[in-house]
């Protein structure tokens, strides 16, 4: 890549977990969360998948995809012939664990349907379960 390109302003990349082949960002603009982006690194290969929490121009996903390529992919120091990333936009409408699950099994004894209830976020208060 070429060191000139064009940045996107005021965004950084915040780990959310390194494993020894695999690494997951969140993307962060300034106070505003603009998506995230997993790396997985196979011996010849690096995978992205970048999910987008807002539609970009395709020049803006070009330039984050530069910024990703050189900030986190060449920086791991991994050997590499070739950066291959899907991108997609969607919306986050929650975390889910263990625990998630565990309370939603106490609950479902008493549920009359028998199915499981799943909360997901209101989008106006920004409240649900996570």
């Amino acid at each position: 890549m070429q060191a000139a390109h064009q940045r996107m302003d005021d965004i950084r990349f915040d780990r959310q977990f390194r494993t020894p082949y695999s690494e997951s960002y969140a993307i962060m603009q300034g106070n505003s969360r603009v998506g995230a982006v997993d790396i997985h690194f196979t011996t010849t290969t690096v995978h992205g998948t970048l999910i987008l929490e807002r539609e970009l121009e395709e020049a803006e996903v070009a330039k984050l995809i530069e910024q990703i390529d050189e900030d986190l992919v060449w920086s791991a120091d991994m050997p590499r012939e070739d950066f291959m990333i899907s991108v997609y936009v969607g919306k986050d409408i929650g975390f889910y664990s263990d625990d998630y699950f565990d309370e939603d099994e106490d609950e479902d004894e008493e549920d009359d349907n028998g199915g499981f209830r799943l909360e997901l976020e209101d989008e106006e208060s920004g409240n649900g379960k996570h």
